[in-house]
């Protein structure tokens, strides 16, 4: 149908058009069952499909709830049944009549109210609808700028419905734990000034003070920690928080928080609060009960046996470092590598070359120059197998006997080797090894493993920048062990800093923070601020440390990757409302948008023009 034909169809529809009037909805589209047959119903939604099966009408009506089927009959109400013929899908109509049992073999047991129907006896229609450009319903599959370019559309699909529905829940539960535990939800600015907290700021000029300007918060960290300098005990936050970096599928400009902080506490308190948040969610929106407490990693350890500081344990492959068998091998590059790690894979003899070879590619992207392997094929009298490997010739009897032992070789496995630095040794096996549990069928998609890992170092030193930065954020404490080191070596400081992984996904972040306004002097030093820039910027933090702060810490989840982890989602986009693309863009309404020269010229600012690079 042609535009201008729909456009016709739909002014010669709108003369059918009825206000609500009396009408009001007794049910929703997604709660009718058996226990309704008999009763009079009211019900408004848009129009899923209509079916014309000669003598009947069949319309599908859905609201956020669900669908529910209702029939036109001309038995039952001519007029009604007349008037159905105009209706088109995403219409929205208001229809009153009795709940009836579907006849015999025509249940629906794929929907909650597939054991009923309603049948009509009068019904008002209350907007017509274009064509949508995507059908309305979870099986179509219109690509994610469409999605995001009709938003208010893709909100109708019930798997949008339910994740927010989700999302609601999950907010909810959270409100009734922290509010139980004796916390205060308090609101804090959104308008402050620039603090480095490891990302870029947004900035907001101020028209009231020309050539200043405000920067929206990358977290609430230095306002909860003033809230408690100023003795609200315990302190809690959904907020949104606002960060300019690089995006990916759990990262958007702006997104949700639940921020905690309390004073008074030691680690462990914090973290068996932050548990008994998280297992009440699941009790509360999934109906799982979660053992406690959870298990724990140090960050070392997570490191050695995983390659990151978010394991993902629902499958059990570790990497093991092999450094000290290999060291004095006739293969160079082991030989020379600061650090060579293997990731047996049981029965992996079966991948074949070209799998190897996309793991290979795969590897590059975390920096390695290839991927080193070995298969054990089956032979006879030999259980550990015969090893095929263009490595293998170079490795001597003695090695080969080592890395059996290490490794538990058997026949059939295959075993991966990455050597070099150690992040990437970590960074590209680590995430291989997840890749093959994925291929392999090793993770339990329906699984829920959290665990905590602790003893973070306080720094970690940056090439790019040139100087140490810090692993969580400026304000963590050090150990009480490690106040010294501070200045003396900060690659040996510890923090009092924790995270809970969730699959594999840091799902929270929290720590002890900086009470004594000394150590966080010293703090600023090590991150190579001087003085006086440290003044400007923090002053306000450091007069109010030194004014009776008491002991405090805290911790922080990521609202959108939990909601998105519970949901199943491979995105957060699909549990935020209106989200923003990779790009920071908002398909939606076009933001960002240039301003105007009035408004330019109320904020005295000039918008330079980007000149076009020349060709050759």
């Amino acid at each position: 149908m042609s535009n201008d034909a729909e456009t016709g169809l739909q002014q010669e529809h709108r003369r059918f058009i009825e206000d609500l009037g009396s009408f009001v909805r007794s049910h929703n589209c997604g709660e009718l069952n058996a226990a309704h047959i008999g009763r009079e119903v009211a019900l408004a939604g848009w129009v899923q499909f209509r079916r014309d099966h000669g003598g009947l009408v069949f319309v599908d009506l859905r609201d956020r709830a669900g669908l529910t089927q209702v029939v036109f009959a001309p038995e039952v109400s001519a007029a009604a049944h007349e008037k159905a013929g105009i209706l088109r899908a995403e219409y929205v109509i208001a229809v009153t009549g009795r709940v009836r049992a579907r006849p015999e073999g025509m249940a629906n047991p794929n929907m909650p109210t597939g054991d009923v129907e309603v049948v009509v006896g009068d019904w008002k229609l209350l907007n017509t609808s274009k064509t949508p450009p995507f059908p309305v319903e979870d099986r179509a599959d219109p690509g994610e700028n469409l999605r995001l370019q009709y938003r208010y559309l893709d909100l109708r699909r019930p798997r949008m419905a339910a994740n927010l529905a989700l999302r609601h829940n999950v907010a909810q539960s959270i409100r009734r734990y922290l509010d139980g535990a004796g916390f205060l939800e308090i609101e804090t600015p959104f308008l402050t000034r620039s603090t480095p907290e490891g990302a870029r700021d947004f900035l907001v000029p101020s028209r009231l003070n020309k050539g200043a300007f405000y920067a929206l918060p990358q977290s609430p960290q230095l306002f909860k920690q003033l809230l408690m300098v100023g003795g609200l005990d315990r302190y809690f936050q959904i907020v949104r928080c606002f960060r300019d970096e690089d995006l990916r599928a759990d990262r958007q400009p702006e997104f949700t928080q639940v921020d905690i902080e309390m004073s008074f506490v030691n680690e462990e308190q914090v973290m068996a609060l932050a548990e008994g948040m998280v297992a009440a969610v699941l009790r509360d929106v999934k109906g799982v009960d979660l053992p406690l407490p959870l298990s724990r990693l140090t960050y070392a350890q997570a490191l050695t046996d995983y390659g990151t500081d978010k394991p993902d344990t629902r499958f059990d492959l570790k990497l093991k470092d092999v450094t000290d068998i290999v060291r004095n091998s006739g293969f160079r590059l082991f030989a020379a590598a600061p650090l060579v790690k293997a990731l047996r894979v049981p029965g992996g003899e079966s991948l074949s070359r070209k799998e190897i070879d996309e793991f290979t590619e795969f590897v590059k992207i975390y920096g390695a120059q290839g991927l080193a392997w070995i298969k054990l094929r089956p032979a006879a009298a030999n259980d550990a197998g015969e090893w095929q490997s263009p490595v293998a010739k170079f490795l001597s009897a003695e090695e080969k006997e080592g890395l059996r032992e290490r490794l538990d070789l058997r026949s059939g496995d295959l075993v991966f080797f990455q050597a070099g630095a150690p992040d990437m040794v970590n960074a590209a096996l680590g995430n291989l090894r997840v890749r093959l549990g994925r291929k392999l069928g090793l993770i339990d998609d329906a699984a829920l493993n959290l665990l905590w890992v602790t003893d973070f170092p306080l720094f970690e030193y940056s090439p790019e920048e040139k100087r140490f930065v810090a692993c969580h954020h400026p304000f963590t404490a050090p150990k009480s062990s490690d106040v010294a080191a501070i200045l003396a070596d900060p690659t040996a400081a510890r923090a009092r800093a924790y995270d809970m992984v969730l699959n594999g996904t840091e799902l929270g972040g929290g720590s002890i923070r900086n009470c004594s306004a000394a150590v966080q002097r010293d703090m600023f030093t090590a991150l190579g601020f001087t003085g006086e820039d440290a003044e400007e910027r923090f002053g306000f933090l450091m007069q109010a440390l030194e004014t009776g702060a008491p002991p405090h810490g805290g911790i922080a989840f990521g609202l959108d990757r939990l909601v998105m982890l519970l949901a199943g989602a491979d995105s957060i986009r699909d549990v935020i409302a209106f989200p923003k693309t990779q790009k920071a863009s908002c398909l939606l309404t076009g933001a960002p948008a240039g301003a105007d020269a009035a408004q330019l010229r109320e904020l005295g600012l000039k918008v330079r023009e980007a000149k076009e690079s020349s060709a050759g």
